[in-house]
């Protein structure tokens, strides 16, 4: 049952800065309400009322809206018209395609002097004989009667035949009030037998149901057997659901296709099949939605590697610190909060938003010394995870050898550059063949081309007397 609540009318006073004490107009309209309530204390101010396609059997609860001038309550489930004498402005009252069939009701208007128009199109009472002339001559404050201008002729052809008019109108009435029982106690007895059958058949499909969910829960799925078993079971509970399916979808038409009396009973009967289609609609949609949980870790106690959302990570051995170092690459952005890290001797797990990222590590490890940290840069969640065996390694000296080399390089260069060594060979002891004589030389003379030969010897007789001879001037060839 849909009620009126304070949340309800704020939302719908948008225009009004959801300020409802000095509200105006508002419209309530489809809201499945079933009952008018609280207005008449929250909103004092109303002008505009608008509650039509609704589930309200009842006029009530309005009377204190002194300023109400437009009131709407169509395709709703009203059978008379009542408790609105309080509304002293009441201009306009709506009340189309209601189940009123006491036409006689409307002598409650009579003190809304202000009402000038009146709608009852689609109401029992419209088929009643001398309805308008009825209405018109008792509501003499009225101007238009659904839709249609009321003359004076009218009016005063009405009032003769007054007294006339209302004896059959009573007969009416009563004949349509003795129907109405009638239909009320049938539709009981109807509501009754298919309360009864609906529950059966929920019993039965339930038992079904439980059967099925034993004999799964009965197979070991991580056997051959079990799977085997399991797969056949799914496939049956599939065409057990599209049985079922069907089977709603044959109920439905049985449902809308059976024919029915146009009744307030009727009415809300619809209604509620059609808001509980709705939600099992929404249920089987929801339950295909929501994934079996992962399997973490077997019956036998093997941990399993999981990783649902996919992340890239690295696993590194640091054995100078004895720890293992893994870097989850999670996204950047994505808040702290939504991490939970949980670290066991042989694995470590982390929810990111509610999908798990499980790893299985090459060894133990201590929890209560790991850390987590994130990065300021990459957002990446780095988990320190100290070995529990303590490795104990001798510390390399390469360092110091290296230091030692290269001190003697340097020594050594210098040395080289001080004194530069010279290879010595003794000729006695190794015997190499004279590269100056490999070519003997021999005379020439008179052999080949002529050729013009350096004289060696100069004739001091043959200079001249007077010559000074220079030795640091080269001689003449």
């Amino acid at each position: 049952m849909v009620r009126i609540t304070e949340e309800l009318v704020r939302q719908r006073s948008e225009h009004n800065n959801c300020e409802i004490f000095s509200l105006e107009e508002i419209s309530l309209h489809q809201q499945d309400i079933e009952r008018i309530e609280h207005l008449d204390r929250w909103c004092r101010d109303l002008k505009i009322l608008y509650l039509q396609n609704n589930l309200i059997p009842k006029i009530e609860n309005v009377s204190r809206l002194k300023k109400l001038e437009y009131l709407n309550i169509a395709l709703n489930n009203i059978e008379k018209i009542e408790n609105l004498e309080g509304c002293e402005d009441l201009q306009k009252l709506d009340l189309t395609a209601n189940f009123i069939g006491e036409l006689s009701s409307i002598k409650d208007l009579k003190n809304n002097i202000h009402l000038r128009e009146l709608f009852l199109i689609g109401n029992p009472c419209t088929d009643f004989e001398g309805y308008r002339q009825f209405v018109v001559a008792t509501l003499h404050q009225l101007r238009v009667l659904d839709g249609k201008e009321i003359e004076r002729s009218e009016r005063i052809k009405a009032l003769q035949n007054l007294a006339e008019i209302e004896k059959q109108i009573q007969e009416q009435e009563q004949a349509y009030l003795l129907k109405r029982r009638k239909e009320k106690e049938e539709a009981e007895k109807q509501m009754q037998e298919k309360k009864e059958k609906k529950l059966k058949q929920k019993k039965h499909n339930l038992g079904v149901h439980g059967q099925r969910c034993t004999d799964i829960s009965a197979t070991n799925c991580y056997s051959v057997e079990g799977r085997n078993k399991h797969q056949e079971t799914k496939e049956e509970n599939k065409d057990y659901e599209l049985m079922m399916e069907n089977d709603d979808d044959e109920e439905e038409r049985a449902f809308w296709e059976e024919p029915v009396p146009h009744t307030p009973e009727a009415r809300l009967e619809a209604h509620r099949y059609v808001e509980e289609k709705k939600k099992a609609k929404e249920n089987r949609e929801q339950l295909k939605k929501v994934k079996q949980p992962r399997t973490l870790i077997t019956p036998e106690g093997r941990v399993l590697n999981v990783n649902e959302p996919k992340l890239s990570f690295s696993l590194k051995d640091d054995e100078e610190n004895n720890q293992f170092i893994l870097d989850l690459a999670v996204y950047r952005y994505l808040d702290t909060s939504l991490l939970d890290v949980d670290v066991q001797p042989t694995y470590v797990r982390v929810m990111i938003k509610g999908k798990p990222f499980q790893l299985v590590l090459p060894g133990e490890v201590k929890p209560d010394s790991s850390t987590a940290k994130r990065s300021q840069t990459t957002g990446h969640l780095v988990i320190s995870l100290p070995k529990a065996k303590e490795v104990i390694m001798a510390k390399p000296q390469t360092t110091t050898y290296k230091k030692l080399c290269d001190t003697d390089k340097l020594q050594r260069n210098l040395r080289r550059k001080e004194c530069t060594e010279k290879l010595e060979v003794d000729p006695t002891k190794y015997s190499f063949p004279d590269v100056t004589n490999i070519v003997q030389e021999k005379d020439l003379n008179g052999q080949g081309p002529l050729r013009l030969q350096r004289q060696n010897n100069l004739n001091t007789n043959t200079l001249p007397s007077d010559l000074d001879d220079d030795p640091d001037v080269p001689p003449l060839i």
